[in-house]
């Protein structure tokens, strides 16, 4: 299985962490952010690695070279900051099949498996783990709307009155059905080609999205404080709940 991992960014608001290094590689609990991802990765079946690189990309590839742990590495060079769809189609040449989507700014544990599984039973186009948030934060991200069977019927990006407080997280699977949806994504209102419209196009187009949820938690590694509280949901496991 190969898996795609987003580590372009130039993690602007975790400024000083990023002074001199790529958002990626900040350590939480002694560990850079794409390091956790490559373990939670290999951890469910992921073979093959195509790691989207940008700002100060020479420090991932000197650090990681050609494989981790045994499984093969390639790097794709997203030049301009334009969007997570952007991004992903820079790994489109080196992906032969269904694939995983992770981004390399977050601190995963939980049921990481389990989408994988899903999509695989369902035959869907693409499954994502979701998780609930305070409905009063939910316009921050990725909003889902789901039927009575759980699969997506809508994805607005950061609605001013979001249908749900069901947002997607970092992590998702995807057929090669989505190259397509992100080759006709036009620029939103903030110039970026946005991952939730190539979805929404999915949608539209009758293909099957499922959505499971988060058993276990996640931090979106966005600033120094974010840093903070991974560091003490992994040294302190007992305490981390999904309310936290």
């Amino acid at each position: 299985m190969q898996a795609v991992v987003l580590a372009a960014g130039k993690g602007t608001r975790l400024e000083p962490l990023t002074d001199d290094k790529p958002k990626a590689l900040v350590e939480v609990d002694d560990k850079p952010l794409i390091e956790d991802v490559f373990d939670n990765l290999l951890e469910i079946g992921v073979t093959e690695l195509v790691v989207v690189v940008g700002h100060m990309k020479e420090q991932i590839i000197e650090r990681y070279g050609d494989e981790y742990e045994g499984a093969p590495i390639t790097y794709a060079h997203q030049r301009e900051q334009l969007g997570l769809a952007h991004a992903i189609l820079q790994a489109e040449p080196h992906i032969d099949d269904d694939f995983v989507l992770m981004l390399g700014d977050n601190v995963f544990r939980g049921n990481l498996g389990d989408v994988i599984n899903r999509q695989q039973e369902d035959r869907a186009d693409a499954a994502f783990l979701v998780e609930e948030v305070p409905y009063e934060e939910a316009s921050r991200y990725g909003v889902l709307d789901t039927n009575e069977y759980g699969e997506i019927v809508e994805v607005v990006e950061k609605p001013e009155e979001p249908p749900s407080n069901l947002v997607m997280t970092g992590f998702y699977t995807f057929t090669p059905a989505i190259f397509h949806a992100c080759h006709l994504v036009q620029p939103s209102d903030r110039g970026e080609y946005e991952l939730p419209d190539a979805i929404d196009l999915l949608i539209q187009s009758g293909r099957t999205i499922d959505a499971i949820r988060m058993d276990g938690w996640r931090i979106d590694v966005g600033y120094p404080e974010d840093r903070e509280t991974a560091e003490e949901r992994i040294q302190n496991p007992a305490e981390a709940t999904p309310e936290q």
